[in-house]
């Protein structure tokens, strides 16, 4: 059946002679499959064609999108190493704060707070880009670690220092008065009695009524009389053990139980009770025994 043959006949608008076409039956039912696979084939090549374009571009932009963050991992890369040098320089000043001030030193492997160990899983088959993220995000890690540890030890080092600077705030260390030094700590022969016996403390001679001041933070404990011939006499009791005495004052200026500070006036210079002339006699106390004033006196007699 499929071998007989169709004939379309053709007649012309101007009535001439008939044309006819005889075409294979089997033409006649091919021609719709052949249509369909053309037009299936033109929309795989345009499908092929326009998904290359969008591939190409899209790659195209994924490769400018990795080289910008390859640059941009390169640049946090560099400023994260800025801050460990700038880090590594506040720790070796930490290091120095601490020798300086005598307080304990922190060991070496202390410091490193057991950092290391194996690579992540996969690093050697990572690309580039991801090894760098890989890289960075560790130095990030590492570097907030050691920095919390860090500020902790600061911290322990402002208290230490804020403990140490009341300290010396309430050690004796400046001259009480103007004047010079008309006799000094240690075995002396007394001026009333010729005989040698121990002078536990330093004489300031100058004009009366020259400014006498406490050479430390302390608190008055005694403002009066004295009783063993230092006359009128100031002690102040700066704590941490230390204690100083002013004697032969010819003006009180503070009462007992008041607070002091470095430099704050307590009384003016006399020639009260056993004394020759004008002077103050001044003693350092520490734990209850005697020192020699002129060690605890920084800016001179």
């Amino acid at each position: 059946m499929l071998k007989k043959r169709i004939i379309l006949w053709f007649l012309p608008d101007n009535y001439s002679d008939a044309k006819q076409i005889s075409i294979p039956r089997i033409w006649l039912y091919c021609a719709p499959g052949i249509f369909v696979a053309i037009l299936l084939g033109s929309l795989v090549l345009l499908s092929t064609f326009f998904g290359d374009r969008v591939n190409k571009s899209e790659l195209k932009r994924l490769k400018a999108e990795n080289q910008f963050l390859a640059e941009k991992y390169e640049k946090i890369r560099w400023t994260l190493s800025e801050a460990e040098s700038r880090f590594t320089d506040l720790v070796n000043k930490e290091i120095a704060i601490r020798t300086l001030f005598n307080l304990p030193e922190i060991n070496v492997s202390e410091r490193q707070l057991g950092i290391g160990g194996p690579g992540p899983l996969g690093f050697a088959s990572m690309t580039e880009t991801q090894q760098d993220a890989v890289l960075t995000e560790s130095q990030v890690d590492r570097l907030l670690k050691v920095s919390e540890f860090e500020l902790s030890k600061f911290g322990e080092v402002e208290a230490a220092l804020t403990g140490l600077k009341d300290r010396l705030d309430h050690t004796p260390s400046i001259n009480p008065t103007q004047g010079w030094a008309s006799r000094g700590y240690g075995m002396h022969y007394d001026p009333f009695t010729g005989y040698r016996q121990m002078h536990r403390g330093v004489d300031i001679a100058n004009h009366a009524g020259t400014p006498i001041v406490a050479p430390a933070t302390g608190k008055v404990v005694y403002a009066g009389k004295d009783p063993g011939g230092l006359g009128n006499l100031i002690a102040v009791d700066h704590g941490f053990g230390f204690l100083t005495r002013f004697g032969h004052l010819s003006k009180i200026q503070v009462r007992n139980g008041q607070s002091v500070a470095r430099g704050e006036v307590l009384g003016l210079m006399g020639s009260t009770g056993y004394s020759t002339g004008p002077h103050l006699h001044y003693e350092v106390w520490r734990n209850g025994k005697p020192l020699d004033p002129r060690e605890f006196i920084l800016n001179g007699m």
